[in-house]
């Protein structure tokens, strides 16, 4: 395991300074917030730590309110709204400086058997034919604000191998096409067979890339070519299957509209053999600087 997936890890193991309040930390980021994915991973393990054994999480629908500062702990307060037969429901609030930041709920349920069909994988070629971050970003540099932010944006992606099917936003700026976008993505390391810290990993990487279809329905390359600016509004995810976030998965990506300054993206990841594991629907602002 190398540090930065360790580092990552150690983020995602919150203190528990009560009963139901847990503290984290943050990264250092590329941009001078926390990073979306981060806050939401450690508001869904602070979930997960009051949930009875033998409940995995299988939706979780957040609000991002107020931008985080990455060089303050964040606080999560959680709120055990139901323990019933088959489902345990909590709320989580994160707070920053006496203000919440981020607003979470999850659910969690007790396995049982049911009716099973799912949307069947897309057409996508072997992840390990594809370029990593270290050999794709240096590419681009040029398309950049500061083509000295390539260096940090390949140790930022240490923690997680995520590899572009086709060229990023910021790789072909000003040629708009369509609003389809593909990634596969593992964890750099082995992880443990804790089925939370997989879902909570998915979640962190799941805010990493799900808006890049809105951007290349216009050509644009993003925050690091300098063309939008942006954030997350809200988040939902759905587990739908077991899956290891070790293990190669597959994020397909589309945008169905962008309009009123804000862009949504849908996605489904699926595991390699071809099991539909997670569903994933996200708003953002995204905006063109005046």
């Amino acid at each position: 395991m190398n540090d930065e997936l360790q580092g990552l890890l150690d983020l995602l193991d919150l203190e528990r300074i009560e009963q139901d309040y847990f503290r984290g930390q943050s990264r250092s980021a590329l941009v001078p917030r926390v990073f979306g994915g981060q806050v939401a991973a450690q508001a869904l393990v602070a979930a997960g730590r009051t949930v009875p054994e033998g409940r995995d999480a299988h939706s979780l629908h957040a609000y991002f309110l107020r931008t985080g500062d990455p060089g303050a702990p964040i606080v999560y307060e959680v709120d055990r709204i139901r323990d019933g037969r088959s489902f345990t429901t909590r709320r989580v609030v994160a707070v920053q400086h006496g203000k919440p930041i981020f607003h979470l709920s999850a659910s969690f349920q007790a396995y049982e058997e049911g009716l099973e069909h799912q949307a069947g994988m897309p057409a996508s070629p072997d992840p390990e034919t594809l370029p990593t971050a270290a050999e794709m970003l240096p590419r681009y540099a040029h398309n950049f604000r500061d083509p000295r932010i390539v260096d940090r944006m390949i140790k930022e992606r240490g923690a997680v191998d995520l590899r572009y099917v086709q060229a990023p936003p910021y790789g072909t700026v000003g040629e708009p096409r369509e609003p389809r976008s593909q990634v596969w993505f593992r964890a750099n390391g082995k992880l443990g067979d804790d089925p939370l810290l997989h879902v909570c990993l998915a979640t962190y990487v799941s805010d990493m890339t799900l808006l890049d279809s809105v951007l290349l329905a216009h050509g644009r390359g993003g925050w690091t070519v300098g063309d939008v600016v942006g954030a997350s509004l809200d988040h939902a995810m759905w587990f739908h299957r077991p899956f290891r976030a070790d293990e190669w998965l597959l994020y397909d990506q589309e945008s169905p509209s962008a309009s009123g300054g804000r862009g949504l993206g849908q996605a489904r990841i699926y595991t390699q053999d071809g099991r539909l594991a997670i569903s994933v629907i996200q708003e953002g602002v995204v905006r063109v600087p005046r």
